[in-house]
């Protein structure tokens, strides 16, 4: 197949037309083009650096911009595939910035250049307040409503950080306490993504291995169709069937004894 970009589309245009910030450096790491999105971004934060507006940027080298240039250097110097990091522009800015040798076609070993882009912009206000959200969700208490039997609900966003954090707090309650159940309610779960996929299945195994049993209720509709892939898990449409559930296994282990 051969495959040829149209002869009436330029680069320009095609970064131009991305919705991302997009920083051209040359070789030197000097800034030599931006496209209309970073302009318009970084024109916010020119002023902290003296400059007029983000086109004074160009012809900059990007040590100019960082605390640490001779960090920066190594990092660039080193640079074989992408790389990275979130960042903190001037106390106004956050953002995940990632950073592409632009490689020569010909020669893969030489370097022509880097490509740079600034990607999930937030303000310090707005990044604060995610974080207070994220601390309102975390602080939601683990309940214990019957013998040996307790309950939580995830509220919000479980990405890896938070899943992992919830995983080791449910399991050091589980241990300390002897708990034999634990009642997990996703009420406050609006999406089902890969993300709370891995983090549920991960609680669940966690918990069968130290013998305590994991019981999801609350699952909306919606969500049905997608929790269904967690291997094993059992399921109850809510906390008061899973309750009855628990209370009738405990009887029939005292019946045994």
């Amino acid at each position: 197949m051969n495959r040829q970009v149209p002869i009436n589309l330029s680069c320009t245009d095609a970064l131009n037309s991305i919705g991302e910030n997009i920083i051209i450096a040359d070789k030197e790491f000097k800034i030599s083009w931006m496209n209309i999105e970073a302009i318009k971004t970084l024109s916010v934060v020119a002023p902290f650096y003296n400059l007029e507006n983000a086109e004074k940027m160009i012809g900059l080298n990007m040590d100019f911009f960082h605390k640490r240039p001779g960090h920066q250097q190594q990092i660039m110097k080193h640079l074989s595939e992408s790389h990275r990091a979130r960042i903190n522009i001037k106390g106004v800015l956050d953002a995940d910035i990632v950073i592409t040798p632009i490689k020569c076609e010909q020669n893969p070993q030489d370097i022509e250049g880097y490509m740079v882009m600034l990607m999930d912009i937030t303000s310090q206000a707005e990044e604060q307040k995610k974080r207070e959200q994220l601390i309102r969700e975390l602080s939601v208490p683990i309940l214990n409503i019957w013998d040996k039997t307790i309950a939580l609900t995830l509220i919000g966003q479980l990405d890896v950080d938070r899943g992992e954090m919830v995983i080791a707090t449910v399991l050091e309650e589980c241990v300390s306490k002897g708990i034999e159940f634990v009642i997990l309610s996703l009420a406050g779960i609006n999406s089902f993504d890969d993300s709370i996929r891995a983090n549920l299945q991960k609680l669940y195994d966690c918990l069968k291995l130290i013998g305590v049993q994991c019981i999801i209720v609350g699952i909306k509709p919606k969500l049905a169709l997608n929790i269904i892939e967690l291997n094993n898990s059992l399921t109850f449409r809510d906390a008061n069937s899973a309750l009855k559930y628990i209370m009738k296994h405990q009887n029939m282990k005292l019946a045994q004894i």
